[in-house]
C-alpha cells in the first residue's frame, strides 16, 4: 500500500477461515479463494466454486454479477441482482463472464452447506480439521525414517519418506489405502522431491483411517 500497490490474498482452503483472521482484516484489497470444501465433492477435478471479494471502491471493476439482500414492499427479506454488466445481456460475445448451470449448482450447494453450518459450525469444523491433521502428522512422525516437513499447517502437510513416494502410493492404493499425493506428480522434472508426500486430513477421516494408513505405510517402508 505504501508503494501504491494492491494487496491480493489467495485462500486455498476456505474452511481455514473458520479459525484464521479474514484477509480483509489483514488489509487485503482483493481476495480469491477455492470454495470446493464447502458443499462440493472433488468431482474428479471439477467443476468447483471460486470465491472472489474486493473492497467497495473496486466493485464496478468486477466481472460477473452481484446479488444483494433487500426487503420487499411487505418488509420481507429477499435477494436481488444488485450489479450486472450490461454486456451480459446485450453483447454476450463481449461479456467479461457468464454464469452457466454447472457453476450455479455448485454455488447453490456451497450456500446451503454454509448456511447450515453457520458461524459457530464453521469454526467447529475448522478446529476438527486442524485437530485431525495434527493427529495424523504425529502418528506419521513416529514412523522410522519419516519426517514431517511442514511446521505450520491447517489440514494439509508434507512428509519426507526414506523411499520414493510414488511407488509407495501405488502399492497402498492396490490395498485400498489412499496415501496422499506424491510431490513428484506435481513436479515430475525435479528429482529432489521424489521422496516427498502431501497428505490431508479432514472431518471425514476417522482414527481407524489413520491407523490403516500408518500401518500400511509402515509395512511398505519396512
Amino acid at each position: 500500500h505504501a508503494k501504491g500497490a494492491l494487496l491480493i490474498a489467495v485462500v486455498t482452503e476456505i474452511v481455514s477461515l473458520g479459525l484464521l483472521e479474514p484477509p480483509g482484516a489483514q488489509g487485503a484489497d482483493i481476495v480469491a479463494a477455492e470454495g470446493q470444501a464447502i458443499g462440493n465433492g472433488l468431482n474428479f477435478g471439477g467443476p468447483y466454486v471460486g470465491l472472489f471479494a474486493t473492497r467497495e471502491k473496486f466493485l464496478r471493476q468486477m466481472p460477473g454479477r452481484l446479488c444483494g439482500e433487500t426487503v420487499d414492499v411487505e418488509g420481507r427479506r429477499g435477494y436481488v441482482l444488485t450489479l450486472s454488466t450490461r454486456e451480459q445481456h446485450i453483447r454476450r460475445e463481449k461479456a467479461t463472464s457468464n454464469i452457466c448451470t454447472n457453476s450455479g449448482l455448485c454455488c447453490l450447494a456451497f450456500t446451503i452447506h454454509l448456511s447450515l453450518l453457520g458461524e459457530e459450525g464453521l469454526t467447529r469444523l475448522a478446529r476438527i480439521n486442524h485437530a485431525k491433521a495434527s493427529a495424523l502428522a504425529t502418528k506419521l512422525a513416529a514412523l522410522p525414517g519419516v519426517e514431517v516437513l511442514t511446521n505450520a499447517f491447517f489440514n494439509e502437510f508434507t512428509v519426507k519418506l526414506p523411499k520414493p513416494a510414488a511407488p509407495i502410493v501405488e502399492a497402498l492404493a492396490a490395498k485400498g489405502v489412499i496415501a496422499g499425493v506424491p510431490v513428484s506428480r506435481l513436479l515430475p522434472r525435479n528429482a529432489s522431491v521424489q521422496n516427498l508426500l502431501i497428505l490431508a486430513a479432514t472431518e471425514t477421516n476417522t482414527d481407524d483411517d489413520f491407523d490403516a494408513l500408518v500401518g500400511a505405510l509402515n509395512g511398505a517402508l519396512a
